[in-house]
C-alpha cells in the first residue's frame, strides 16, 4: 500500500505480523500467541489450595518455617501458573515446608486442602 505526497514519496508498508489498525475508530485483537498449559484437575486444586493458604499465612506470625513455606508456596504457584504444573521435585520442597511448619498449618483449613493435594500428587 502506497500514497505520494508532494515531493513524490510514499508511504510503503511492507509485511505485517500480528494485528495492526490504520485510521480513525479502528479497533485490534490480536489472539495468537502460546497456548496456556494443559489444565490437570490436581494440578487446578493444588493451586487453588496454594493461593489459600499464602492468604492465610499473610496474617500469621513470621518465623522462619512460615517464612520458608510461604517461598515454597509462591515458587509453587509461580511454577504451576507457568507451566501447568508442579514438578515432582517442587511437590517434594512443598511438603518438607508444610512439615515444618506443621503447628500454623494444622491450624488452617487452607492447610490441610494444601497437604491433601499434595499427598494426592506425591502418592500418599
Amino acid at each position: 500500500m502506497a500514497t505520494a505526497d508532494e515531493r513524490g514519496n510514499g508511504i510503503h508498508i511492507g509485511s505485517v505480523r500480528g494485528a495492526m489498525a490504520i485510521g480513525d475508530h479502528n479497533t485490534v485483537t490480536h489472539n495468537e500467541g502460546p497456548a496456556a498449559p494443559a489444565a490437570d484437575p490436581a494440578q487446578e486444586e493444588l493451586l487453588r489450595a496454594v493461593r489459600a493458604l499464602r492468604d492465610d499465612l499473610s496474617r500469621a506470625v513470621e518465623s522462619p518455617q512460615i517464612t520458608a513455606l510461604s517461598g515454597e508456596l509462591a515458587e509453587t504457584e509461580a511454577e504451576i501458573t507457568d507451566n501447568g504444573v508442579a514438578g515432582p521435585g517442587r511437590v517434594a520442597r512443598l511438603r518438607a515446608a508444610l512439615t515444618d511448619a506443621g503447628a500454623v498449618v494444622g491450624l488452617l483449613a487452607s492447610g490441610a486442602a494444601v497437604t491433601q493435594a499434595v499427598a494426592a500428587l506425591a502418592g500418599g
